[in-house]
């Protein structure tokens, strides 16, 4: 125990000690050189404005800044915003990032998503009207057939042709109903007539 004292009291230990001490230090101070240097510390970029760019546009603009990005899907159409351009954006633009960040970009797709057509026939015109607006679809206008059922939906139309149960038309269009106007057709009061 003495000689381990005295050897903590040595010039050969306060000089080792001295050296380490001196080696960390510089060690320590290289390493932050270097993070600073590499990773670009204290240097920011301001995150454009892409919004109701092009994918193309977005892209060059994005290799003029020194960013990076990423393309998430859009599954909701914004008809405000042109077709395949920006609707969203992470970060935001104004925020400062480093270069070399990753931008991700949430883009308008080309139109609405398709929506399945219901089963509306044989369902009255108020009902069916619901049902319709429960897929993402509207009433364009309403046609009167002689049928006996009054308003009662025989047939429907999606610009000018007739639709079945489970087509897929885009969401928001807008169909036309053909109900009947609560009269026997001709044809099967005439049929009636000579029994």
């Amino acid at each position: 125990m003495r000689h381990f004292l005295n050897f903590l009291k040595s010039k050969v230990f306060l000089l080792q000690l001295g050296l380490a001490l001196v080696a960390i230090v510089l060690l320590g101070y290289g390493v932050l050189r270097w993070l600073k240097s590499s990773t670009n510390h204290g240097e920011f970029v301001e995150v454009p404005d892409f919004s109701k760019m092009s994918v193309l546009e977005m892209r060059k603009a994005i290799e003029d800044s020194g960013l990076r990005y990423q393309v998430l899907d859009s599954s909701n159409y914004d008809p405000e915003y042109p077709r395949f351009s920006i609707l969203d954006q992470d970060p935001p633009p104004g925020n400062k990032v480093k270069t070399n960040r990753k931008i991700y970009f949430t883009v308008n797709p080309s139109g609405y998503k398709k929506v399945t057509v219901p089963d509306i026939v044989q369902v009255t015109q108020r009902n069916a009207r619901a049902m319709l607006r429960a897929v993402g679809l509207d009433v364009q206008r309403i046609t009167y057939i002689d049928e006996l059922g009054k308003d009662m939906v025989y047939r429907m139309k999606f610009k000018g042709k007739y639709l079945k149960p489970g087509d897929k038309i885009p969401k928001t269009s807008r169909v036309e109903l053909i109900c009947g106007n609560g009269t026997v057709p001709e044809k099967a009061r005439i049929q009636a007539e000579s029994q």
